[in-house]
């Protein structure tokens, strides 16, 4: 089985092919707001190394909104034409690391930010939303690496780390963690935050 995957929840992107176990092809890329131009040059680099992709993988986060929902566009548009299964991957599972365990966190804004626990490429716990102090308590004796993704002021002692296109591909051809299929959506932290119209009088 081929696997197309595809991480750009975070400012530095990176898009993979795997065929099992092996690396076919890797690139990564600054996933900033010309990411929907960036990300098609390796896309089609991509798709013209294989003679067809059978599964489609995209990392869902939690992370850049924009991002994540610029990698689902494009994976449905390719799946379509192409006629490959789509799965959705937690980002989180994806750290480019060799610990077993580890937490990752970051800032969910509104003063809060989410925390999840990962064992064996499978998120155990969360994401969960903290306060700063309920963090930082939750942090204070953790005997596994912290990862963020981008620097976060409260919390400047956290390992800064990526999550990589190559390793969720990897579980996604083997049937790892994967979290959704078919109609993909970004991890949400919470609920949208809608405001009403006022009453006309």
């Amino acid at each position: 089985m081929i696997t197309l995957a595809i991480e750009t929840s975070t400012n530095s992107g990176s898009l993979a092919l795997v065929k099992g176990e092996e690396l076919i092809y890797c690139e990564n890329f600054a996933a900033d707001r010309s990411l929907g131009t960036l990300l098609f040059e390796p896309l089609q680099k991509a798709v013209r190394m294989v003679p067809k992709i059978d599964q489609i993988a995209v990392g869902l986060g939690p992370g850049s909104y924009s991002g994540v929902r610029i990698a689902i566009s494009s994976a449905i548009g390719l799946s379509v034409s192409t006629g490959s299964a789509l799965v959705g991957v937690s980002s989180l599972v994806g750290m480019e690391t060799e610990a077993v365990s580890y937490f990752a966190i970051g800032d969910a804004r509104r003063d809060s930010f989410y925390f999840t626990s990962v064992c064996d490429r499978e998120c155990v716990e969360g994401p969960l939303l903290f306060s700063a102090g309920e963090l930082r308590e939750r942090l204070a004796h953790a005997s596994v690496p912290v990862f963020t993704s981008a620097p976060i002021a409260e919390f400047p002692q956290v390992q800064l780390g990526l999550p990589s296109a190559a390793i969720l591909g990897r579980l996604a051809s083997q049937g790892k963690g994967i979290i959704a299929s078919d109609a993909l959506e970004p991890i949400y932290l919470r609920d949208p935050h809608i405001t009403m119209p006022k009453a006309i009088r």
